[in-house]
């Protein structure tokens, strides 16, 4: 019933990618000491929009739904990331893991924000409270 509504997979994929930047972000942080560790990041979910295929491309159900036309990717690259590097070569910088940990955690709030409010109003126009 919910396959052909695109706001439930975007709210999906919404969620999937913050629980992808939380492992990598936590995983960073474990890796704080460790030699010639390099911090990892995940492809911003916003950047993340902008590949399209067939199978993951977003409908357009009236003009200018979409300005960009953006598809939704199956997986999201992680990738070591540029930085500051400490004398044991490690680039790890805690804070900053703690400010994406934060940017994830948000995603992932406001992906369920999105999901409950679009079940809302499935329920609404069903005649179901």
């Amino acid at each position: 019933m919910f396959a052909d509504l695109n706001v439930f997979r975007l709210a999906h994929a919404m969620a999937r990618h913050a629980g992808l930047r939380q492992a990598v972000v936590s995983e960073n942080m474990a890796n704080a000491d460790t030699p010639d560790y390099r911090t990892r990041d995940v492809t911003p979910f916003r950047d993340a929009l902008k590949f399209q295929t067939d199978s993951t491309r977003l409908r357009a159900t009236r003009p200018n739904h979409f300005s960009d036309g953006a598809g939704l990717p199956s997986e999201w690259s992680v990738d070591v990331q540029p930085g500051e590097v400490a004398p044991n070569g490690n680039s790890v910088s805690v804070e900053l893991e703690m400010l994406k940990a934060i940017e994830s955690q948000r995603q992932h709030s406001r992906a369920l924000a999105i999901y409950k409010s679009s079940m809302t109003q499935l329920r609404t126009s069903l005649g179901r409270f």
